[in-house]
């Protein structure tokens, strides 16, 4: 990566993180991209195909600890790849060995502040494959974002909201690890993530309930 490259990456990772970021990005050829907020994930990995680079893209809006967790994650699929190859589970033994290991050097420095280290660190040992599945590192990342954001999990059971597109549901009761949500438009029941980011939506005498 070029300085300019460096600086840019800088404004989105924690003080006292880029130089451990550099080196571990130094370790393979990866083309790595910053991208607008998508809904469904925090960040990807794509393994190389002929000629080509590894590629990881990370979402702009994290805030800086769930964008240098999302990225050593992404870059923990990488080395997994080139250690065992394409056939591993994608967060498997292999790589939760992978991930624990990238996140180690971090760890022994004072990146985290104390409560999200703690919870990352359980996380890690509970072999959790992401900050998006594991609820409690999530729930502490969250409380660093700028402005957090509404989830599905503070509404009250019957209140209406959408996912950020037309579609309109209405909150259900909670089935394991997630919420049973029936669409509006189309009387569909849905498996909604707790922690997934809603807009409330004040009910209207044309919202027809399914």
């Amino acid at each position: 990566m070029t300085s300019k490259s460096e600086n840019t990456l800088s404004k989105y990772l924690p003080e006292g993180s880029l130089d451990l970021t550099m080196q571990l990005l130094r370790t393979a050829p990866v083309e790595l991209k910053i991208k607008q907020p998508r809904k469904t994930k925090f960040g990807d990995y794509r393994f190389p195909k002929k000629n080509e680079r590894h590629r990881i893209s990370i979402n702009g809006n994290l805030n800086v600890y769930a964008f240098l967790i999302t990225l050593v994650h992404e870059m923990a699929h990488l080395k997994a790849f080139e250690s065992f190859g394409n056939g591993i589970k994608p967060h498997g033994e292999e790589w939760q060995v992978t991930f624990r290991q990238l996140m180690t050097p971090y760890l022994e420095q004072n990146i985290f502040p104390k409560n999200l280290r703690s919870a990352l660190i359980k996380s890690l040992n509970r072999g959790s494959a992401s900050s998006c599945t594991d609820l409690e590192l999530f729930r502490v990342l969250q409380a660093f974002d700028k402005k957090p954001a509404l989830v599905v999990e503070e509404l009250e059971t019957g209140t209406c909201f959408s996912l950020g597109n037309d579609m309109i549901f209405k909150k259900g009761p909670r089935a394991r690890k997630r919420y049973r949500c029936l669409n509006l438009s189309n009387g569909r029941e849905y498996m909604v993530h707790p922690l997934a980011e809603v807009k409330r939506i004040e009910p209207k005498n044309n919202i027809k309930s399914a």
